[in-house]
Parts: C-alpha cells; structure tokens; sequence
C-alpha cells in the first residue's frame, strides 16, 4: 500500500479545516452591534419616546413655556454632569462635584458682600479654587494611587465642612447680591428665543458640551483620555502619560465645577450652603442614563446632556400629570437601573 497521500483528499482537509460558520445575525443582536457601535443613540430614543409620552398625557407639555423651564431647571445639573462625565470616561468617579460647586460659590458670594473683593475677581479667585480642588482630588488618585471612589468621598466631605465654616452657615439673599454683586447672578438672567424663555445659564452649559466635545473627539488629548479610561496599562505601553491625562481631567473637571458655582447662583437668585444637596447624585445620574459606561472608555460627551434633559422631561411631565413627586423619584430609580442593564448588555459584544 502506498504512503503516497491522496491529493484529493488533502485539499479537502484543508478546506474544512479552513472553513469557518458565519451565523446570521438577528434583529436583537443587530440592535446590540449598532447601540454598541453609537451609544449616545439609547438616551436619543428615550428622550424621544418620553417626549411622546409625555406629550399624550400632561397637558401643556409641548408648551414654549415648559419646555423652556425644563432647560432652565437642569442648566445647573447639566453643567455639573459635564464635569462627572470626564472623571466617569477615565473609569473614575468624583463625588465631590456638587459640595465643590456649593463651597465655591459660597466663596465667590463672601469674597464679593463680606470682604469688598471687586466682583470679576472674586469670579476669577473662585474658578481658580476650582482648579485646585481638581488638582487635589487628581493628586491623590495619581500620586497617593488613592481608589477615585474613596478619594472623591473624603473630599467631599472636607469641601463640604469647608462650606459650612466659610458660609457660617448663612445665606446671602438675593437683594444684597442685586445692590452689591450684581454680576454674580449673570447666568439667572433671562432671555426670549423663538417664544421660549431661556436663561444664561443654559446658554453656558451648551457651551461647556460644545468645547468638550470638540476637545473629546478632535483633539489628541481627548484620544487620550479615551485610551485611559478603556485600558490605562496598554495606553502606558502606547507611551501615553496616564497619570498627566489624570491629572489634567480631574483640574478641568474641578474649573467647571466652579463654572457651575457661578451659575447655580443665578439659579437660585442667592448664595446659600445648602442648595443643590443631592447634585452629586443627580450628575451621576445624568451620565449614567446618557450612555456612559461607569467602566471607563466609552460614550460620548453629548450623553450626560441629552442625560439630564430626561432627567427633567420625567419629572416634569410626572408633574404636569399629577404624579407625586414620591413617584418621580421611583421613576427616576429606575432609569438609572435600565440604563446600566442596557450598558451591560451592550458591553458584552467586547468582552
């Protein structure tokens, strides 16, 4: 018997061993590929369908004046999302946002009424605080390799007592600010667009979105910061300086948060230590129903914002209905629980 093989038989084995199954894809999975692919488009679609619904059920929902007044009531939660959305993109958290934001317009409001600073640079002074409790909290992650989770925590709670002791836990109302530092409230100033009132705080928070999208998607620091969220140790190996991306997002973070300060001003029309307690919250909220991903690397900046309008087409459309506020707060829950199900899910097509 020959050893000679059988050229037919040889070719037909390579064959299968080079075959391989394709499987088609079905809708399910051709939804997952294609939010996976575009994931600002899950809140995009239940912004849609609750403007929908709510527009079936709460009279006057579609009015100029409502929706007007829900832009106007998360101008301030947006611009703070902004901030909690680069900590969030770096697979990081900050927890102290909102007691930053509360401390330093307590700073900006004292150093205006109570010590006589020229307004412009009690702003100038208070933006500048905000780069340095960034640059704080972007020190003990980088430097200390502190957990984001347990750093933002305790400086949260030291801006917090630092509110308290600054503020004497007064409020500075809004008359005095009109005699004294007027331009402290700039962003609660109102303006008529197209029927519709809006304010200059909504305009800033735009604003904050369009530069840090720019800066996210155009920009080799934004690459970057991408690259260190999705895996910090490959972006090391690929030469990027991960604790200088850090580092540079945690000080940016804490400079809009002091953006946030000045508006939160005009907001509530006076200085006070104790507006916007839940903030912290409600930022994280925003970017985790905006798409994204509490695991670092991936979504887009525009999320938190489409995010917070939700946020506040819920509880204003709830409102408009009836709904107590008990029930806002229960369908905001659940929100919060779908769209880290639906990032999940998602997610799973990289793993």
């Amino acid at each position: 018997m020959s050893d000679t093989p059988d050229p037919v038989v040889e070719r037909d084995r390579s064959e299968a061993v080079a075959s391989f199954e394709h499987h088609a894809r079905g809708p399910l999975d051709r939804l997952q590929h294609f939010l996976h692919r575009y994931p600002t488009m899950v809140p995009v679609i239940v912004l849609v369908l609750s403007l929908i619904a709510f527009g079936l059920i709460a009279p006057n929902f579609f009015s100029a004046f409502n929706l007007s007044l829900i832009m106007q009531q998360v101008a301030v939660v947006g611009t703070l999302a902004a901030a909690q959305s680069l900590v969030i993109l770096t697979a990081g958290i900050d927890l102290s946002v909102g007691a930053v934001m509360v401390m330093i317009s307590v700073i900006m409001g004292r150093l205006s009424i109570e010590f006589g600073v020229p307004v412009p640079l009690a702003i100038l002074i208070g933006l500048g605080c905000g780069l340095m409790t960034g640059g704080l909290n972007g020190f003990l992650v980088t430097r200390l390799k502190l957990p984001p989770f347990i750093t933002t925590l305790g400086t949260w709670n030291i801006f917090l007592a630092l509110n308290y002791y600054l503020s004497g836990r007064e409020t500075i109302r809004s008359q005095t600010l009109d005699a004294e530092a007027p331009l402290l409230k700039l962003f609660g100033e109102r303006f008529n667009l197209g029927g519709a009132v809006l304010t200059w705080g909504v305009v800033l928070m735009l604003v904050v979105f369009a530069v840090l999208w720019y800066a996210l998607n155009k920009t080799a620091w934004g690459r970057r910061v991408y690259a260190v969220g999705d895996d910090p140790e490959s972006a090391a190996l690929a030469g990027i300086q991960t604790n200088r991306i850090l580092m540079s997002v945690y000080m940016v973070a804490g400079f809009i948060c002091a953006l946030a300060a000045w508006s939160s001003i005009g907001r509530v029309g006076s200085v006070s230590p104790t507006s916007f307690f839940e903030s912290n919250l409600e930022s994280i909220t925003a970017v985790v129903i905006g798409g994204i991903s509490l695991f670092g690397g991936r979504g887009s900046i525009l999320g938190p914002l489409i995010g917070a309008i939700i946020v506040g087409v819920f509880n204003s459309g709830l409102r408009l209905a009836g709904v107590d506020v008990l029930w806002q707060l229960f369908a905001t829950g659940w929100l919060i629980i779908v769209a880290v199900a639906v990032d999940q899910w998602i997610r799973k097509i990289s793993s």
